[in-house]
């Protein structure tokens, strides 16, 4: 079973397994059909596609962020609709470095289902190694998904003041406030240190060790104390790619804050830091 990573001659080798769910989530913020229209043209054969706008966010429930959290009926519905079962081995993966790939692993893990793994390298990997690839929209037998939320691993706005270890997973210069090319004010959330989630990459695109993530992770959480630290970025999506490298790095679940910095700088009452 599968439950951080999978690599690509892993995800080959077994890729006429019936007990097998592939979901592609490529996803552009700025161009919304993107991710939909890539899929159609090209996909890892088997695979069926979600979309992080309309798919893995929901109206507003647990927060008011730019990609609030779906409920959790509506996330069972979904996963059912994916053909995902109690047993099924999940595979998720896109063309970003798994920055959109990483909100479906976070939801299903969840949601109680933990054998689902990200493909590490995503598309470009598969496609270097020129696996089977198809065209058009696929479809899975709906399955009968039942999960329940793991309430403890999300944090809502009102908990936010009171946590002792914040992680902004945005590039630094939006940490830092220089920039901001999505939310109306920049900044981070007070008391956050920064976490970019590519740095959890190689430059080859594939995942550091969980070795070398754990000493990073550690190092990053030491000032604090800190084993159940809260990430948050714009919108509650790329921050769950730091969430993936920290249980790939084999330390204790970290929590999320989904409704993120979109969610917290829509108040004005709100305090802001920059630098």
């Amino acid at each position: 079973m599968f439950r951080t990573l999978i690599r690509t001659d892993e995800l080959h080798a077994r890729l006429n397994d019936n007990n097998m769910v592939i979901v592609d989530c490529r996803y552009d913020l700025a161009q919304a059909d993107a991710g939909r229209e890539a899929y159609l043209e090209s996909h890892i054969a088997g695979a069926v596609f979600a979309d992080v706008h309309d798919d893995l966010s929901g109206p507003p429930l647990t927060d008011h962020g730019r990609h609030p959290l779906p409920s959790a009926a509506a996330l069972s519905e979904l996963f059912s609709r994916l053909g995902i079962k109690a047993d099924t081995q999940v595979v998720v993966y896109d063309d970003s470095g798994g920055s959109f790939a990483a909100r479906l692993w976070w939801l299903l893990q969840y949601m109680g289902h933990e054998t689902v793994a990200l493909l590490d390298g995503g598309w470009s990997a598969w496609l270097a190694r020129q696996y089977p690839v198809a065209s058009g929209v696929e479809e899975n037998v709906v399955g009968n998904f039942s999960g329940s939320p793991r309430n403890g691993w999300l944090v809502l706005l009102e908990q936010v003041p009171q946590e002792t270890c914040l992680v902004d997973s945005r590039d630094p210069a939006r940490y830092r406030g220089e920039v901001e090319p999505i939310d109306p004010v920049a900044g981070h959330i007070p008391g956050a240190v920064n976490r970019f989630w590519r740095d959890n990459l190689q430059s080859s695109g594939l995942f550091k060790s969980p070795e070398a993530l754990r000493t990073e992770f550690q190092a990053l959480f030491c000032g604090t104390g800190s084993d159940n630290p809260v990430f948050y970025c714009g919108s509650g999506v790329t921050a769950c790619h730091n969430l993936l490298a920290v249980a790939h790095a084999g330390l204790n679940p970290a929590r999320l804050y989904a409704g993120s910095w979109s969610e917290w700088c829509s108040n004005q009452e709100h305090p802001v830091a920059k630098g």
